[in-house]
């Protein structure tokens, strides 16, 4: 489509797969073919992509969302030009070269003993979800140390003992989710209200049956559902 960024995102089985940004459309949806489908938010319907379909998917959307955002050099100003198949973006006027970034968070699930700590957070105050606690890695910052300083300063918690779990890609827009295990080493919980409306210790029996006690837990698909479940299966 003219006025679109594009970029090859690489073969799959011999063929060429390519991502276009339509965001240049008022509407997009008379530019797919009839009866291909329709378009979604990405967010909505991981559930229904298998392994690969979602990776792809989650390249394709984070590379946009960079590229739309570095039209020009950070450095001098200057228009910048895609490059690599669209995954380097060349300031014509310094030749500075500029590339994709992903910003790493850590999310942890927070035990004790035979409870787990779990937050409702204040962007979602419609629901009664309650998940574990998340947020972005600071620059000089190890993981282990951002877990710690995350824990602490939305539940007031301490934690000691930190160890990994698993990651998952999170292009909205443009993150990975880092998973972690954190013991704490304290139990009382102070709030910080910017970033919860409440917090608190669960036993496994209540992850288990969350409806029973008054709440929701994250969508399977999620990190946050892996970290949880695999706690309770370790029982």
């Amino acid at each position: 489509m003219a006025g679109g960024a594009w970029a090859l995102l690489g073969l799959l089985g011999g063929v060429p797969l390519f991502t276009v940004d339509l965001s240049v459309a008022d509407d997009p949806s008379p530019l797919l073919p009839e009866g291909m489908g329709e378009f979604v938010d990405l967010r909505a319907v991981p559930g229904l992509l298998d392994g690969q379909e979602a990776s792809i998917m989650a390249h394709a959307r984070g590379l946009m969302h960079w590229r739309s955002r570095h039209k020009f050099c950070g450095i001098c100003g200057g228009a910048c030009e895609a490059r690599s198949a669209g995954h380097v973006m060349v300031c014509g006027a310094c030749n500075a070269q500029h590339f994709p970034r992903t910003d790493p968070a850590v999310i942890m699930l927070v035990f004790k003993g035979d409870r787990a700590l779990l937050g409702h957070s204040a962007r979602f105050p419609g629901s009664n979800m309650y998940s574990t606690l998340a947020g972005f890695v600071e620059p000089g910052e190890s993981l282990e140390e951002a877990v710690a300083r995350e824990v602490l300063e939305e539940s007031g918690v301490r934690v000691g003992r930190v160890h990994y779990h698993s990651s998952q890609p999170w292009p909205f827009p443009a993150s990975i989710m880092l998973g972690f295990y954190a013991e704490a080493t304290s139990e009382e919980i102070t709030i910080d209200p910017e970033e919860l409306v409440d917090a608190r210790w669960f036993t496994r029996d209540q992850l288990r049956n969350p409806r029973d006690h008054g709440f929701a837990l994250p969508r399977g698909d999620s990190i946050a559902s892996r970290l949880i479940a695999d706690w309770i299966a370790a029982d």
